[in-house]
C-alpha cells in the first residue's frame, strides 16, 4: 500500500512538473533579474579605453569589435555599437553611453562591454541611473579590480603627452580611474544594482598566446599581478556569474587576432542570455 501512495505521489508531481513547464513556456520561461519576462532585448557592444566604433582608414571600414557585429546580426541579433570619448574620464564615457542607449527605441538592453567599457556601463547603471535601461552586463577583459599599467599614464611623458591632448579639448583622464587603488574605492561605492544581471568572460592567455606587442606589457603584469591578457591581470577580471576563461589576450577578445577567432566567444555570450530569457 505505501509503494502504491508513493507512486500516486510521484505521478502528481511529475503531471505537476510538466504543467509548470508548459505553462512558464507559454508566459516566457526564463526571467530577467528583476523578475519580469524577458527579451531576447538588443545588444549594445561598448568599446574600452582609446577605442572606437569603426574608423574609415584609406576607404576601408575598421571595426573595434572586429567581425563581431556583422556575425550576431547574421545571426538576427539586434546590434549596436557604440562610440564613446576614448581617453576621457569614466563619469564622462558613462554619460555618453547612457545618452546613446536612451536614444535607442527600445524596452531595455544587454551591454556587452570591452575592457574599460565595462567600467563605464557599471557606473552608468549605478551612478546615473541607467538600471531600468539595462537587462544585462556582461564584461570582456575588464579591469574591474584595476590594472597596474594604468600608473603608466602618471608618467612624466605621458603627462606631456596628455598636456597637449587637453590643450586641443581632448578629455584624457581615462587611466586615472583604472588602477588598483582607485578601482578599490570604486567598487565600495558602485555597487551592482539587483534588477541587472552581471557577468562577464576572462583572458587568460599562456605566454605563446600573448600578441607581440603585449609581450613586453604581460612581462611586467606578470611580476606585479601574475597571469594577465597583457593589459589586464586575469585576477581582475571576474564580475558577477563567470561565463568562460579564454585563451585570448586583450586584443584577440575583440577579433583583433589571427589565431583566435573571438566570434564564436560573442556567440556563446548572446546565448547564455538567450538561455535567461534575456
Amino acid at each position: 500500500m505505501i509503494i502504491y501512495f508513493s507512486l500516486a505521489a510521484l505521478c502528481v508531481v511529475a503531471v505537476a512538473a510538466c504543467a509548470w513547464w508548459l505553462f512558464s513556456i507559454r508566459r516566457g520561461r526564463f526571467r530577467a533579474a528583476d523578475g519580469e519576462t524577458g527579451g531576447p532585448y538588443p545588444v549594445v557592444l561598448v568599446h574600452g579605453f582609446f577605442g572606437f566604433d569603426q574608423l574609415d582608414v584609406l576607404g576601408r571600414q575598421l571595426h573595434y569589435f572586429r567581425g563581431v557585429s556583422a556575425a550576431l546580426r547574421a545571426d538576427g541579433v539586434d546590434v549596436h555599437v557604440v562610440r564613446l570619448p576614448p581617453l576621457a574620464s569614466v563619469s564622462e564615457r558613462a554619460t555618453a553611453l547612457v545618452s546613446f542607449i536612451r536614444g535607442l527605441d527600445v524596452e531595455r538592453v544587454n551591454i556587452v562591454a570591452h575592457s574599460m567599457g565595462g567600467i563605464d556601463a557599471r557606473f552608468a547603471i549605478t551612478e546615473l541611473g541607467l538600471a531600468d535601461d539595462v537587462a544585462s552586463l556582461v564584461t570582456i577583459g575588464s579591469p574591474h579590480r584595476g590594472t597596474p599599467l594604468a600608473h603608466a599614464g602618471n608618467s612624466l611623458p605621458a603627462r606631456a603627452v596628455r598636456a597637449v591632448l587637453e590643450t586641443a579639448g581632448v578629455s584624457t583622464s581615462a587611466t586615472e580611474w583604472l588602477t588598483p587603488e582607485q578601482m578599490e574605492r570604486f567598487n565600495r561605492t558602485v555597487l551592482d544594482q539587483p534588477s541587472v544581471y552581471y557577468a562577464s568572460v576572462v583572458g587568460r592567455p599562456s605566454r605563446d598566446q600573448i600578441a607581440l606587442v603585449l609581450k613586453p606589457s604581460r612581462r611586467v603584469l606578470e611580476h606585479r599581478a601574475g597571469t594577465s591578457d597583457g593589459v589586464v591581470p586575469s585576477a581582475s577580471q571576474a564580475w558577477g556569474d563567470l561565463l568562460f576563461e579564454v585563451p585570448a589576450d586583450h586584443w584577440a577578445q575583440i577579433g583583433w587576432s589571427k589565431t583566435y577567432d573571438a566570434r564564436p566567444l560573442y556567440r556563446d555570450i548572446i546565448g547564455h542570455l538567450r538561455s535567461k530569457g534575456l
